[in-house]
């Protein structure tokens, strides 16, 4: 395994990061979720591969992927070993200052822990001023319950606004960000990604399509081949709007 920081952060995380979406109670969000004891089995065995490094969200499974993520580290591993992530957004009051105190809390309860190493806004929320927001979070850091920030799958205009609005202000500006990023989707590439180049934020792209071969070093060539037949995709990940209320699932077609 190979590690490095967390954006400007003395954060050290493994450079795989274990996605806890197909963790928790089945049917609750996916029919396919692992039971508490698969999900265990799969983290036990991210341990011992080297991995320190498990993001996971409020609204994954209804809670129960927190959960499951949250008794298997406490029972395999020391609290300070790793680096706990998890997200708000897909839940009442989306990134209002009212629903991010209540989120953080319940997110705190379900893991089993009282501090988030890496708390991540989900969306962009386009009813609350991302000043109240940022703020709210902010707050968070300040009273010890979160480590750092992050965001997930937003225009770039939004991010750099938001990071505007912390640095104004002397607020805690994000460190990472969890964007849909992978050989076949790229359009992040436009001006997301050289923004967070730019700030020094960190990448944890999601979907990036069986990454994980560190043993493989791609040359020149190889990259160009793969490059070549990409062709330009709709926005997937960052939204025009608020989704109605529940929906959390945003790319998904049935």
């Amino acid at each position: 395994m190979e590690y490095g920081k967390l954006g400007n952060t003395d954060i050290e995380v493994s450079k795989l990061c274990v996605g806890c979406m197909s963790f928790g109670k089945a049917g609750t969000m996916h029919d396919w979720t692992l039971d508490e004891a698969e999900s265990e089995n799969v983290i036990k065995h991210a341990l011992d591969l080297g991995y320190n490094f498990f993001d996971t969200a409020n609204g994954y499974s209804a809670g129960t992927s927190e959960e499951y993520l949250g008794k298997a580290l406490k029972k395999n591993v020391a609290r300070n070993q790793v680096v706990i992530a998890s997200k708000v957004y897909f839940n009442e009051g989306r990134l209002s200052k009212q629903a991010i105190m209540r989120e953080i809390d319940g997110t705190l309860s379900r893991l089993g822990t009282d501090y988030l190493d890496l708390y991540i806004i989900h969306r962009f929320d386009y009813d609350t001023p991302i000043e109240e927001t940022m703020e709210a979070l902010h707050d968070l850091v300040k009273a010890g319950k979160v480590r750092a920030l992050g965001a997930s799958a937003m225009y770039g205009y939004q991010f750099y606004n938001m990071q505007l609005a912390a640095r104004d202000n002397g607020w805690t500006p994000f460190s990472a960000m969890e964007n849909h990023y992978n050989l076949l989707y790229r359009e992040d590439e436009r001006e997301l990604l050289p923004i967070c180049k730019q700030m020094k934020v960190s990448l944890m792209p999601y979907s990036p399509l069986a990454a994980g071969a560190f043993d493989i070093k791609l040359t020149a060539e190889d990259l160009a081949y793969l490059e070549e037949p990409y062709v330009p995709h709709e926005i997937v990940g960052a939204i025009d709007k608020n989704p109605a209320q529940g929906v959390i699932l945003l790319d998904e077609k049935k």
